[in-house]
């Protein structure tokens, strides 16, 4: 009986009926193993600076081996729970997003954009701190448009960031501001996954919260902006050989592959899916490329090499291939991940912060801010921990009848900035895997790891602070009124007298 009692309250938790859980030797938390391994295997390898996308997908292989030898439930069960966590949609539409926003920025290389802006910083003087502010700016943006922070990261990694290397940028600070970006439209985008499962998940409307995250997202802005300015121009602008050749060899022509970008941003604010937009957007990048006369080879070339095999090569293939390591890597971790639910480690998680919020708001809110911050450390995929979270912020805002739009902002801040940050995260992964591919095509481009952009994310850490300052003194908190409407904390404890 206990056991049938304890089935049904983690399947309610998971939201599935036909979940089977499962019971692990040492407790519900013997579940984390899996992760717990990965992630100290990913802060050696990067420590060591031995890390490849190789070794990170071993990594999470030897995790999810050692989990089997903790299960006491069938083995047949818990290789299940691993399937069915790999097919969830949100790992799956992930994925997607990063092979089309890899095939658009692979498409504007080609087409000359990273000359195009490297001609434009010499002829403008941006260099340094000021091409990095641009560069957060511009990817804010971006992300902001088009709803997805991976895409931005594929995209800016692959061309602002070799700009800003010849143009004196910090290479690390350069990376931050990009992954800043990233967590700024993220956080904010209204056609962003986080920002739809954050307002969903607590009964809210998209628009609604939008407008009530905008204070928290400028607030940690506008001091990000002026330390990447600050900080953003220690790097070596290279030998002025190298600077010489550069000068003569880069031209305008590549900003106009700046039409294709400003196509997305356009079809992405009107309300267009993230695919269509970058669909349009990747025609018209081709389209270009073949009205200036740069060879069709550029974007796809199929040919037989020396061996008879057949090869293919070019922008879209790239754009494709550069992420299919990390693409396994993400399925993984969402397979470990879904372990955690099955598992009740999230009901006992739940439970416990229950407990010790004792009616007090602050407390709740804390708390909020805590549970999404833990399970942000295990689940890398940001979207990904926040339907794992979600539950448990919807169930202790409830309790103290916190407005959905506060809580939908807990949840979704916390989660956009610590995917950006963590070493282990999925957002810093891609960046870092970009940039790879990015210096295999520039000699100048070095590649800075994953440890090494961690504290200089100035947007995400800028974030964090804000909201543990909005639970310390109570700046933003509403309450829910009698028909769901926003009511001030004066005016609601008014009305409980």
């Amino acid at each position: 009986m206990a056991d049938q009692k304890n089935n049904e309250e983690i399947n309610e938790a998971v939201g599935e009926k036909s979940v089977e859980w499962l019971q692990f030797r040492g407790g519900v938390f013997t579940a984390t193993i899996p992760l717990v391994f990965f992630i100290i295997w990913a802060i050696t390898l990067s420590v060591t600076q031995m890390v490849t996308e190789e070794a990170l997908v071993l990594g999470m292989v030897i995790g999810i081996v050692l989990g089997l030898f903790f299960v006491k439930s069938k083995w047949a069960d818990y290789a299940q729970s691993l399937i069915s966590g790999m097919a969830q949609p949100v790992g799956v539409v992930a994925i997607i997003a990063w092979f089309w926003a890899g095939m658009f920025a692979q498409l504007l290389s080609a087409g000359g954009l990273v000359d195009g802006l490297i001609w434009l910083g010499f002829q403008t003087g941006l260099e340094g701190g000021a091409f990095v502010v641009i560069t957060f700016l511009l990817s804010a943006l971006f992300a902001t448009a088009v709803g997805t922070g991976y895409g931005t990261v594929a995209t800016f990694g692959l061309l602002m960031y070799p700009a800003g290397i010849i143009l004196g940028a910090d290479p690390v600070i350069l990376l931050a501001a990009i992954l800043s970006g990233a967590v700024f439209g993220d956080n904010l985008a209204p056609v962003s996954d986080t920002t739809i499962v954050s307002a969903t998940t607590q009964e809210a409307d998209v628009p609604g919260v939008v407008r009530s995250r905008f204070k928290y997202s400028v607030a940690a802005a506008i001091p990000a902006i002026i330390l990447f300015f600050i900080t953003g121009g220690g790097g070596e602008e290279g030998s002025l050989e190298v600077i010489n050749q550069l000068q003569s060899e880069v031209s305008p022509d590549g900003l106009l592959m700046l039409i294709p970008f400003a196509l997305v941003l356009y079809l992405a604010l009107s309300g267009q899916h993230l695919l269509t937009s970058l669909s349009w957007g990747i025609v018209a990048s081709i389209g270009l490329i073949f009205l200036t006369g740069t060879p069709l080879t550029e974007v796809i070339h199929i040919y037989m090499n020396e061996a008879g095999d057949p090869v293919i090569e070019g922008a879209l293939m790239s754009g494709i291939s550069g992420y299919f390591n990390m693409a396994i890597l993400i399925l993984f971790i969402m397979a470990s991940a879904y372990l955690l639910e099955v598992a009740g480690t999230m009901e006992v998680i739940k439970n416990f912060f229950l407990r010790i919020i004792k009616n007090v708001t602050r407390r709740a809110e804390f708390s909020m801010f805590g549970i999404v911050a833990f399970l942000n450390m295990f689940i890398t995929i940001n979207t990904a921990a926040e339907i794992a979270a979600a539950p448990f912020v919807r169930k202790l805002g409830k309790e103290m009848n916190i407005h959905p739009y506060r809580r939908a902002n807990f949840l979704d801040t916390v989660t956009s900035s610590l995917g950006y940050i963590f070493p282990w995260s999925a957002g810093v992964l891609i960046a870092w895997t970009t940039i790879q591919g990015a210096a295999e095509q520039y000699e100048f481009v070095p590649v800075v790891s994953p440890i090494e952009v961690f504290p200089f994310v100035f947007q995400g850490w800028g974030l964090l602070i804000v909201m543990f300052i909005a639970a310390w003194t109570g700046w933003g908190l509403r309450y829910s009124g009698k028909n769901g409407e926003e009511v001030k904390p004066e005016d609601y404890h008014q009305s409980k007298k």
